[in-house]
């Protein structure tokens, strides 16, 4: 049930009675390590859910339309941390280098990764170094995903990447501080994770 160019993405059906219930990235991400791939999570809210166009309405044992999406896979100082929607880098301090690994569209109320889709298989990378007078043009667009393309944030839509940064970076995976990162690598596995919307 991946996303390709011109076919439906998903598929309506009947959520198990016995499916998790995930209401934000956090709570998906808590449920992540118990599922087996059978398992069907319905998403209430959160960026994902936002992403694919759910309205929150999906419950167990109701109909809903069912999508695999992707899961990334995050190697950082020799620990692997799963995400649902985005890994960010950001500086202790603005302007800096911002980088970030997102499945998902939408963080909170901006548009970050206006080309990102948690089923197509890849990850949208955006590497940003802007200066103290870009910063302020560049949040305002963000809710409209306005904010690419720009000739000092680069894209990239891939399947795996690695990446050295500033040692005082700190990262966060869905919303939550990992510590700070020199050296990352990242992967997608495609089709991970079936949710229901």
């Amino acid at each position: 049930m991946g996303v390709n160019r011109n076919e439906d993405w998903g598929a309506l059906g009947m959520v198990p009675e016995d499916a998790q219930t995930a209401g934000s990235n956090a709570d998906l991400l808590k449920v992540l390590g118990d599922l087996n791939s059978a398992s069907v999570v319905v998403l209430t809210g959160g960026d994902l859910c936002r992403t694919l166009g759910g309205r929150g309405r999906a419950c167990p044992g109701g109909e809903a339309t069912l999508v695999d999406i992707d899961v990334g896979e995050a190697l950082v100082d020799g620990r692997l941390h799963r995400f649902v929607s985005h890994f960010v880098v950001r500086p202790s301090w603005h302007p800096g280098r911002w980088w970030v690994a997102a499945n998902a569209a939408h963080r909170g109320r901006w548009n970050l990764a206006p080309r990102a889709h948690p089923g197509d298989g890849l990850l949208d990378v955006l590497d940003a170094s802007l200066s103290w007078a870009q910063v302020p043009a560049a949040w305002r667009r963000l809710g409209l995903g306005i904010h690419v393309p720009h000739p000092d944030i680069r894209e990239e839509r891939t399947t795996a990447t690695q990446v050295s940064l500033d040692g005082s970076a700190r990262a966060w995976l869905d919303g939550r501080p990992i510590g700070r990162v020199d050296r990352l690598s990242l992967r997608v596995q495609p089709g991970a994770l079936r949710v229901a919307i």
